[in-house]
């Protein structure tokens, strides 16, 4: 086995909030990115993903830990890689060749060996005959083309990409994983090994060697094993559906041990994660949970979350919130890569408009810790209401910034859907509501 590329050791990174208190976003973690090998990361929202890339391709330093490119520190060296990044982030005022041809002039090449090279990429890529269009002229999946051109004229021994087919449409993000295959399975590009962030597990599982699945609050790795199945892959192979599920029985089951399929795959030793010190809020809105929980109702209260997703044509990323809301409120129980609701979440499915507040009230107040606090202090407080930046302050000591804006917005929804407040938009304050407007609501009565 040839020495790994990139050797990350104990990496940790972490931010410091205004009261020095620190808030962990990736808990220490060892990784070797190896030649010959497309490595997919794979992870929920918000877990660090994007963050763990940019720690191993040096355009991030972590907070602890070390980063070995071919087993010397990696901040003493230039190492061979390039990002493409979802956004496709050209240069407007540029042409397509001339942004292809931009790293290699920032790295002092000569004029024509850059444009040697940069020919070279475009025509790879597919846009021979636009060299010579501006970024305003091509559509997405041009764009991005142009991205893919622009990281393989520098010829990187390591190819890093951040959710590249993203921001693009179905079909063309599906031509373009092809495009990117053949590319690699052809040896038409000089990387040696291409480390892939995405949210999409069947992305994954179609285009990786390996896939390492990262778990949050913080992320750590919970699944790191190879796919032995030889490409070209056929999605509706069992095999692949195997791979498939075992990766969502891993993301929606965060506690649990899981084996992946096939005894050639390697697995490391699962570590369970430590308890979280605060209750942490899928970014789910009530329309969503209700609207799957009536789905889940008219499919008989049970359903593989594979067979959900492609049904939905959701990406995981957007379906698991919904599913953790649910399982959080008591509404639904997630097992072995299947979604059933409960008998509180089928009451809630076929309620109507005020009993389904009710319902979600009372599931809230017995679950949710920030509403709990909300409901107590707003009915301890003589004049039932408080300013929006004492939750913050609460939220402040376990969440980095822009996730305390998530987590209060959340929260914001769940509160006055199910009535138990209302906000006050001028003053920034929360209230409770039946105080509101002088007006009695019965559905914000306290049980």
């Amino acid at each position: 086995m040839t020495d790994p590329i990139i050797q990350a050791r104990a990496v940790e990174k972490f931010y410091v909030q205004p009261g020095g208190k620190q808030i962990e976003v990736i808990a220490p973690i060892d990784l070797d990115v190896a030649g010959g090998q497309i490595i997919a990361l794979l992870g929920p929202s918000g877990c660090g993903k994007s963050t763990l890339l940019r720690i191993l391709s040096g355009l991030s330093q972590p907070s602890s830990g070390s980063v070995l490119w071919h087993g010397k520190p990696l901040a003493q060296q230039q190492p061979s890689a390039a990002i493409v990044f979802q956004s496709f982030a050209l240069f407007p005022w540029l042409t397509v060749l001339e942004n292809v041809e931009a790293p290699l002039e920032a790295h002092g090449m000569g004029a024509v060996e850059r444009r040697k090279r940069a020919l070279k990429a475009v025509d790879t890529v597919g846009l021979d005959g636009f060299e010579t269009a501006y970024p305003k002229e091509l559509s997405g999946g041009m764009k991005q083309r142009v991205g893919f051109a622009r990281a393989l004229a520098v010829e990187p021994e390591v190819l890093f990409m951040d959710e590249p087919f993203s921001a693009l449409d179905v079909l063309t993000a599906e031509s373009l994983r092809n495009e990117l295959l053949e590319l690699w399975l052809s040896k038409k590009m000089s990387s040696s090994a291409i480390f892939l962030v995405t949210h999409n597990i069947e992305e994954a599982v179609l285009l990786a060697d390996r896939v390492i699945v990262l778990g949050k609050n913080p992320a750590r790795v919970r699944a790191d094993f190879q796919v032995d199945i030889p490409q070209w892959r056929d999605r509706k192979a069992a095999r692949f559906v195997e791979y498939v599920d075992y990766v969502y029985r891993v993301m929606t089951e965060p506690e649990a041990d899981h084996v992946p399929p096939g005894s050639v795959a390697t697995t490391i030793p699962t570590i369970k994660a430590t308890r979280q010190k605060y209750q942490m809020l899928p970014h789910a809105r009530v329309g969503g949970i209700t609207g799957l929980l009536e789905l889940l109702a008219d499919r008989g209260d049970r359903e593989d979350i594979y067979r959900l997703s492609d049904q939905l044509v959701m990406d995981v990323e957007d379906l698991l919130p919904i599913l953790e809301g649910c399982v959080l409120l008591g509404f639904a129980t997630l097992k072995e890569g299947d979604v059933e609701t409960t008998p509180d979440g089928r009451r809630f499915a076929e309620a109507d408009i005020q009993d389904r507040k009710n319902l979600f009230r009372e599931a809230a107040l017995k679950h949710v810790v920030i509403l709990q606090q909300i409901d107590n202090i707003l009915h301890a407080k003589s004049d039932h209401s408080i300013p929006e930046e004492f939750f913050h302050d609460i939220l402040d000591d376990h969440f980095s910034e822009d996730e305390v804006e998530r987590q209060f917005s959340t929260a914001l929804n769940w509160g006055r859907y199910a009535e138990i407040f209302d906000y006050d938009p001028e003053t920034h304050r929360l209230l409770l509501a039946e105080h509101l407007d002088g007006n009695s609501h019965p559905a914000a009565a306290r049980p």
